[in-house]
């Protein structure tokens, strides 16, 4: 198990734009293979950070699955630039390492900042978005309004038949 200190948390809510990381740990399991060092485990935070829309301060979790392998440099997969990539969500990423070691901790916390979402939005987010009279663009159902909207359907030929 793999816990932070305060100083951690407080420097990597810094660098990803968060309130504070209340909590962080992980529980990773090593083991050596003919590809390289392959980490798995999962990642665990409590993040507190700004509502995209109230910007006021929320909390939530964080419940991350790691898998990672560290190969030695120069050994990970290479592709052409134009090359066509199928990427399977079950294998685990492809971090390099020079020398004889790798940092865990690095990827770990590279691991965490994917999963926080800077646009997140608090509890209070819709009602703070009706109070306001902004209609949510997530209701697939509704039909398009405005003059733009009216204008194309002028045009129609079908007439909604």
């Amino acid at each position: 198990m793999l816990r932070t200190t305060e100083k951690e948390r407080e420097a990597l809510a810094e660098r990803f734009s968060v309130s504070s990381i209340p909590a962080l740990s992980a529980n990773i399991a090593l083991e050596e293979t003919d590809a390289g060092i392959v980490a798995t485990g999962t990642l665990d935070a409590e993040i507190v950070q700004p509502c995209a829309v109230t910007r006021e301060d929320f909390n939530y979790v964080v419940h991350e699955r790691v898998a990672l392998l560290f190969v030695p440099e120069g050994q990970a997969a290479r592709y052409e630039e134009d090359e066509e990539v199928e990427l399977d969500s079950t294998a685990p990423d492809e971090i390099e390492y020079e020398g004889d070691v790798f940092d865990l901790g690095e990827a770990l916390a590279q691991t965490l900042g994917l999963a926080i979402d800077p646009y997140r939005e608090g509890p209070d987010a819709d009602e703070a978005r009706a109070a306001a009279g902004i209609e949510s663009d997530e209701d697939v159902d509704a039909a398009p309004k405005g003059p733009l909207a009216e204008a194309l359907a002028g045009l129609r030929t079908d007439k909604g038949e």
